[in-house]
C-alpha cells in the first residue's frame, strides 16, 4: 500500500554483529526496531547511507559499542533509541543538523561523555518532546538551549558528572512534564521562574547541592505530583505555599538545612500524599495533626531534628 510504513525488526533475543550491508537495499525502509537483542559492533557512517526515509531508530538493549556517526540519517526522522547499550564519546556537534522532524530522543544507560547537547533544541524540530540522557558520563554545566524546545515534556539527565546552575531558559520550555537531574553536582537556588512550568508534574533533583530557600512558587504549580529534592543544601522554612500542591504524591526534602516550626504547616489538602521525608534537617515543633488527615501516607520521616515528639533515630 502507497504511504504505508516500511518496517524491520528481529526477533528479541537475536545475536551476532550488525551490519550496514545488510540494510543497503532497504532504501524505503521507514521503521527499524532492532531492540532487545544481543547485536554488537558499532554505527559506522555507511549504516545510515541508504536510509534516507527512515522515522523510527530504535536500538535499544543492545551490545553496540564505539561513537556515534557525524549525523542522524534522515531528515524525516521522528524517534532515536539507543538507549542501554556500550557508546561512548561525545555526541557530535552535527549529529543533530538534519533531525528537524526528531520528537524523542533517548540515549540512556551508555558511557557517552562531553557536554549534553543542549543545543539540539537550536539543530532540531520544535516537536521534540522528550530528551533522556540519563546514566551516562556527561558532565559540565547544561548549556543554554532547552528554552527553545517550545513542546518539550520530558528531560532527563540524571545519574551524571553535570555541575553549575540550571540555566535560566529551561523555564521557557513551558510544556515541561518533568525534569529529572537526580544525582549530579549541580548547585544554585532554584529560580522564582519555576513559576512558568505551569505542567510540572515531577521534580526529581535529589542528590545534588542546591541550596538557597526553596522557592514558595513551587506552591503554583499545581500539577505536581512528585517533588524530590533530598540530599541538597536547601535552606530556610518549608514554604506553606507548597500545602496547595493538591496532587502531590511525594514529598522529599530530608536531608537539608531547613528549619521552621512544622506543627504550623497544614498538610491537610494533600489527600493523596503517600510519602512524606523531612528527616535530618532543624525542623521544631511537633508532629503536625494536620497529618492524620492524610490518609493515603505510607511512609514518613521525620527524625533527626529539633521537632518534639518525633523519633530521634
Amino acid at each position: 500500500m502507497v504511504g504505508s510504513p516500511v518496517c524491520s525488526c528481529l526477533p528479541k533475543g537475536s545475536k551476532g554483529g550488525i551490519s550496514p550491508f545488510s540494510l543497503a537495499n532497504l532504501t524505503h525502509l521507514t521503521h527499524l526496531n532492532l531492540s532487545h537483542n544481543s547485536l554488537y559492533g558499532s554505527l559506522e557512517t555507511q549504516f545510515f547511507l541508504s536510509l534516507n526515509r527512515l522515522e523510527i531508530l530504535d536500538l535499544s538493549y543492545n551490545r553496540l559499542s564505539g561513537k556515534l556517526p557525524l549525523s542522524l540519517p534522515s531528515s524525516n526522522i521522528r524517534t532515536v533509541d539507543l538507549s542501554s547499550n556500550h557508546f561512548f564519546g561525545a555526541i557530535p556537534s552535527s549529529f543533530f543538523q538534519q533531525a528537524s522532524n526528531l520528537t524523542s530522543f533517548n540515549v540512556s544507560n551508555n558511557t557517552f561523555t562531553g557536554y549534553v547537547p543542549s543545543s539540539i533544541c537550536l539543530h532540531s524540530s520544535p516537536s521534540l518532546r522528550l530528551l533522556d540522557f540519563s546514566s551516562n558520563v556527561f558532565s559540565g554545566n547544561l548549556a543554554p538551549g532547552l528554552g527553545k524546545c517550545s513542546k518539550l515534556q520530558v528531560f532527563r539527565a540524571s545519574h551524571n558528572n553535570l555541575s553549575g546552575l540550571l540555566p535560566e531558559d529551561i523555564y521557557n520550555a513551558t510544556k515541561l512534564e518533568e525534569i529529572s537531574l537526580p544525582r549530579n553536582s549541580l548547585h544554585g537556588a532554584i529560580s522564582d521562574r519555576i513559576a512558568n512550568l505551569t505542567n510540572l508534574a515531577i521534580l526529581n533533583l535529589y542528590f545534588n547541592h542546591f541550596g538557597g530557600e526553596t522557592s514558595p512558587n513551587l506552591g503554583k504549580l499545581s500539577k505536581l505530583k512528585l517533588v524530590t529534592l533530598d540530599f541538597n543544601n536547601l535552606e530556610g522554612s518549608l514554604p506553606p505555599s507548597l500545602m496547595n500542591c493538591t496532587n502531590l504524591v511525594e514529598l522529599r526534602l530530608g536531608c537539608n538545612i531547613l528549619e521552621g516550626d512544622i506543627s504550623m504547616l497544614d498538610f491537610s489538602r494533600l489527600s493523596q500524599l503517600t510519602k512524606l521525608d523531612l528527616r535530618i534537617n532543624s525542623f521544631t515543633g511537633t508532629v503536625p495533626v494536620s497529618l492524620y488527615s492524610c490518609r493515603s501516607l505510607k511512609a514518613i520521616a521525620l527524625g533527626k531534628n529539633l521537632s518534639r515528639g518525633t523519633n530521634k533515630s
